[in-house]
């Protein structure tokens, strides 16, 4: 593929996105909305660069970075395993604890943010738990579901083969299941952000979560805008991560 033909490509990927973005700094430039509410986007930028510039916003960053990606963590490191397992090779396991899972997955984290608090304190242990809780379930149950659509076919062909249920296991089942997962981890990727600024607007004094909160209450409406396109451009980097890394680690996938 030229350079040409990919750049090509990704504009047409990225038409609408491109679209409003330019619709939204001509919106603000030519007065069609209210510059005090909706600031042109090269304005935001503008304030992203100066607070990077004066050192304002680079530490909430990082500590936003290391909560929502440490709550992402230990959810992958929880769900992953678990979704394997019951994936449909302990049928008696699986039996007993999904509906327990289907449960607890509608359970609103918002008001478990609270009841965390009864235990853990205000504290980073919370925010870590109500991050890893929201990421827990996409996870789970896409491993789950790739689990039990792996063809048939290829189960008996492993059988034929003569490999052992460990084997079948990390060589069919697991390879099998890979973009499942992949697609779960990237659902929770962008969870892990929509519940950092919820989490770090209730008993934190840092973060990009209390960086807008903190805008809000002094009515800086550019800051605002600038910590929300600061964790948007975090999400969107992440997934980027992870797609770049589905795409080396399964070789066997068709784009």
């Amino acid at each position: 593929m030229t350079v040409i033909s990919h750049a090509k490509r990704l504009l047409t990927d990225k038409a609408a996105v491109c679209l409003f973005l330019v619709a939204w700094e001509a919106g603000a430039r030519l007065g069609l909305v209210n510059n005090m509410f909706i600031p042109p986007l090269s304005g935001i930028l503008t304030t992203i660069w100066d607070l990077l510039l004066a050192g304002s916003l680079l530490p909430h960053i990082a500590i936003s970075l290391e909560r929502s990606l440490g709550g992402f963590a230990l959810a992958a490191a929880i769900a992953i395993p678990l979704g394997l397992v019951m994936g449909g090779w302990f049928p008696k396991l699986e039996l007993v604890l999904e509906p327990l899972f289907a449960l607890a997955a509608q359970a609103n984290p918002f008001i478990l943010f609270h009841v965390i608090i009864l235990f853990l304190g205000i504290g980073e242990a919370t925010k870590l738990t109500i991050i890893a809780w929201i990421c827990l379930w996409p996870v789970l149950f896409n491993t789950m579901n790739g689990v039990r659509q792996v063809e048939p076919a290829l189960l008996k062909a492993a059988l034929s083969f003569g490999l052992k249920r460990r084997q079948i296991f990390f060589r069919v089942v697991l390879p099998a299941a890979a973009p499942a997962i992949f697609t779960g981890l990237r659902l929770s990727a962008g969870y892990s952000f929509f519940l950092l600024i919820a989490a770090e607007m209730m008993g934190a004094s840092s973060g990009l979560g209390w960086f807008i909160l903190y805008s809000q209450e002094n009515f800086n409406i550019h800051w605002i805008f600038a910590g929300a396109v600061v964790i948007a451009l975090l999400g969107l980097a992440i997934d980027t991560v992870l797609v770049f890394m589905e795409k080396r680690l399964i070789v066997w996938r068709i784009d």
